[in-house]
């Protein structure tokens, strides 16, 4: 089973069809605008930029289709009503699916990824989040790959993060916001104990962590949801864990569950039922779904306990992530 691809297929006809020069690309919508990336900018007094202040959606492209566009839609227009940014009012939903057609087309894209960024827009350099009248917009559409086809195979290896999440009566993890200072330094986390083990081969390298709620409960990764395998049923933690509710996550749970056969249910957790699981996987629109084989414990970033989960993918890991394969590479990829 391989990992899905990354790299944007060009279509040849994309040139003549939107009129811009292919050396350029990508090419980025920047508030109204249609540039090449070394023309894309934003105000340095752009809240976004000064304060983290505003909401970004990761929206994957399947054969020229926008898998779940209207799930990502409702997650984004749902979040900037959270933080009172009233994105509706200067750009529909529908005007913010044209602007990602416009993006996929003009970079030639059949298979990439969306970053859709929305800020809180050009203000003072106060808090003041109402002196920023209009909301930023920018879309890009490009290639990503987080993890190298080897660890789609053989499964990844994980870091505990010490750093827990941040509570939801703090800042609700379910509101996509662009400060991810915290999933960010629980990352570095993970990365720093790669290089005090000295690891070079980039198959091997633990580029993900497993983040606990301040109670200890299993919450999520760092840009990825958990999911845990135990005699034939999967377990992952319900939204009040303080989780981001992913929308690969949502379709690994609705549809290909399901779909082949396997019970699934959501509820909390601790770190045990990690360690003595039969597999565990995690899924993200960046990251699709990757097999965990190993979670690492650190004490001062030093490894205090490795903890083997499986040799590799396991059967039901396989068994999803081919029927997601097998959507995602169809003529029928859902947007819905």
């Amino acid at each position: 089973m391989t990992q899905m691809t990354s790299e944007p297929s060009v279509q040849p006809a994309a040139e003549t069809k939107t009129g811009l020069d292919a050396s350029r690309r990508p090419y980025i919508w920047v508030n109204g605008s249609l540039v090449p990336k070394e023309e894309a900018a934003i105000s340095v007094f752009d809240h976004g930029l000064l304060y983290g202040d505003g909401i970004f959606e990761g929206i994957r492209v399947y054969n020229g289709k926008i898998f779940k566009c209207q799930q990502h839609m409702d997650r984004l227009y749902k979040c900037c009503d959270q933080i009172f940014i009233d994105l509706a009012k200067h750009v529909s939903r529908q005007e913010m699916i044209d602007i990602q057609r416009k993006c996929i087309q003009a970079n030639g894209i059949v298979n990439g990824y969306i970053r859709l960024v929305i800020t809180r827009g050009v203000g003072t350099l106060g808090l003041n989040p109402y002196l920023c009248p209009v909301p930023g917009v920018v879309c890009i559409a490009d290639k990503i790959s987080l993890y190298t086809p080897e660890m789609y195979e053989k499964g990844m290896r994980v870091v505990v993060a010490h750093r827990p999440k941040t509570p939801i009566a703090c800042l609700d993890p379910r509101v996509k916001t662009l400060n991810y200072l915290n999933n960010i330094m629980a990352k570095c986390e993970a990365i720093h104990v790669t290089q005090k083990m000295g690891i070079t081969d980039p198959s091997e390298q633990m580029l993900e962590v497993i983040m606990l709620n301040t109670e200890g409960k299993v919450a999520e990764g760092s840009g990825d949801n958990i999911f845990v395998v135990k005699d034939g049923k999967i377990i992952t933690p319900p939204s009040d864990a303080g989780i981001l509710e992913g929308i690969t996550r949502k379709f690994v749970k609705d549809v290909l569950c399901p779909a082949c056969d396997v019970e699934i249910e959501e509820r909390l957790f601790e770190l045990d039922e990690i360690y003595n699981a039969d597999e565990v996987f995690l899924t993200g629109t960046a990251a699709e779904m990757i097999a965990v084989r190993e979670v690492i414990e650190h004490e001062n970033l030093e490894v205090a306990k490795i903890h083997t989960i499986s040799e590799g993918e396991g059967p039901i890991t396989k068994k999803l992530r081919a029927m997601f394969t097998q959507v995602v590479t169809s003529d029928n990829v859902p947007e819905d």
